[in-house]
């Protein structure tokens, strides 16, 4: 059975300016668009020598740029799509000296707290930007296909969805976390959040923990459970453990939805042994065809770089052609934060006090 995996190319690609040359757009943002075949008219960093190295190791990109101000000289005369990847503190100075209705990607999350948020929110109101946030983990191929399935309605009514991640995670890697008050729900779980809401919508309630590790004590929480409980007693949940040090064979990075009449499982295979991965793996169950068991879906690609391919395409397909939707917007980015920073609140105010509540005798 065939199930689409790839988001539409726009046919006329725009050309790409990238302000920040940081791991992830070495790691994702250039392999996913030199495969796609988009220009990426320039780059531009802080450190001059990193956008140096990026355009020396890409061939799509055609110049390193000294200054933000010469890239936007250029990306205005270009009609280019901006694509932001800095920290997220960094993201509201940059948008404000973008041009009116310019066209931008901006790498997730969309500011640091929920305040940030709406910050970003209102600045790309007010320029009038075609504005997206990079939560491109709907657009990798295994999760296109699991919509495709669900949609379908070959698994009957979806009840249930479980995300769980217990992997060995590099946190040294990124050196702008140490310090930062919210870690692992704010920087990864935050995908996981969009993801179900990508499939169902925001939920009624949200419970939230999430804890630090012992051998990442410097480091804020790093372990997280959430439950997410929808109308009709639908749930979704998300744990994880980024502190699972003892081999790849225990580890676990999965997605599974569950419904009436059958069941999909994802294998994420990026966060298996981070940053090489292991290969990802799609398996669907139809309760009306029990006999051929658990059937595997072959792949096209995994998150990276994949699915960054489909974040920038749908954009671009958005501004070529407006009636094409853009899901990932910033209006609904704006949902997922604000599910993020509830999570927070849960962690914060949600459980019962065990040792001074009171107790029947």
């Amino acid at each position: 059975m065939f199930f689409k995996q790839q988001v539409a190319l726009p046919k006329q690609p725009l050309p790409i300016v990238i302000i920040g040359a940081g791991g992830i757009i070495e790691d994702a943002h250039l392999p996913a668009y030199q495969m796609a075949g988009f220009n990426v008219l320039g780059i531009y960093d802080v450190i001059s020598q990193k956008a140096d190295m990026l355009k020396s190791k890409f061939s799509c990109v055609e110049k390193a740029y000294a200054s933000l101000p010469m890239l936007m000289v250029d990306a205005i005369g270009q009609n280019a799509v901006f694509d932001i990847a800095v920290p997220a503190k960094n993201i509201v100075p940059i948008l404000e000296q973008l041009p009116d209705k310019s066209c931008v990607l901006i790498q997730k999350p969309m500011g640091e707290t929920l305040e940030e948020a709406v910050r970003i929110r209102q600045i790309c109101r007010k320029k009038q930007l075609v504005s997206a946030i990079n939560f491109q983990l709907r657009y990798a191929p295994y999760c296109i296909a699991a919509r495709q399935i669900v949609e379908s309605g070959l698994i009957g009514e979806v009840f249930d969805m479980e995300i769980k991640v217990r992997v060995h995670t590099p946190w040294e890697r990124w050196d702008f976390l140490k310090g930062l008050p919210r870690l692992e729900i704010l920087y990864h779980s935050i995908h996981y959040l969009d993801l179900i809401r990508s499939f169902w919508g925001n939920p009624e309630k949200i419970y939230a923990s999430t804890v630090k590790h012992p051998k990442v004590s410097h480091l804020a929480a790093t372990r997280s459970s959430i439950l997410l409980d929808y109308e009709n007693d639908r749930q979704a949940r998300v744990l994880t453990d980024h502190g699972h040090d003892y081999g790849t064979e225990t580890q676990q990075s999965y997605f599974f939805l569950q419904g009436t009449e059958g069941a999909v499982k994802i294998i994420i295979g990026l966060s298996l042994n981070y940053p090489k991965g292991k290969p990802p793996k799609l398996v669907y169950y139809l309760a009306k065809e029990p006999k051929k068991g658990w059937q595997e879906v072959p792949l096209s690609g995994g998150w990276f770089p994949h699915a960054f391919i489909g974040s920038m395409a749908v954009l671009q397909n958005h501004v070529l052609d407006t009636s094409q939707p853009l899901p990932h917007s910033t209006e609904d980015a704006y949902e997922t934060m604000r599910l993020v920073e509830l999570a927070y609140k849960s962690n914060a105010h949600g459980g019962i006090d065990v040792k001074n509540s009171c107790g029947i005798s």
